[in-house]
């Protein structure tokens, strides 16, 4: 097994214990937001133990175009850990994040770069709206 498939393993397992978790019994498409999270998370140079550190962090951000400062980074992982002085971002940690009811600046920026890639497709004039079913 590559080392980006073992990632993957892991990352489902974790997805399942969220998604048998009550906490986030009422979350609507639990399981499809958790898939869409997973991605995006692998999106990310994830370290050696398959977490986020802080140049995984900063380098996701640049590809983003959002250069931040070293500290504006660390302040953004403290955000995600819950204060906790940790250097990295865990695949739990995220999820948390995700689906948390705190507005921590990591989650608004990939959700709004999540939605500002969605939308984009909608800008094009009317002759040009192809829904898939068009597609030969």
């Amino acid at each position: 097994l590559d080392s980006a498939s073992q990632q993957e393993e892991k990352l489902n397992s974790i997805n399942e214990a969220f998604l048998s978790d009550p906490q986030y019994a009422e979350e609507e498409d639990l399981s499809s937001q958790l898939e869409m999270f997973k991605r995006k998370y692998m999106e990310f140079d994830l370290n050696d133990k398959g977490d986020i550190d802080i140049m995984g962090l900063k380098r996701m951000l640049e590809k983003l175009g959002l250069a931040k400062t070293h500290l504006e980074l660390k302040k953004m992982m403290s955000e995600v850990v819950g204060g906790k002085s940790k250097d990295t971002i865990s695949y739990t940690d995220f999820l948390n994040m995700m689906l948390g009811k705190k507005h921590a600046i990591l989650k608004l920026i990939l959700m709004f770069e999540g939605i500002g890639k969605e939308q984009e497709p909608k800008h094009v004039g009317p002759p040009c709206r192809k829904t898939f079913s068009d597609l030969p």
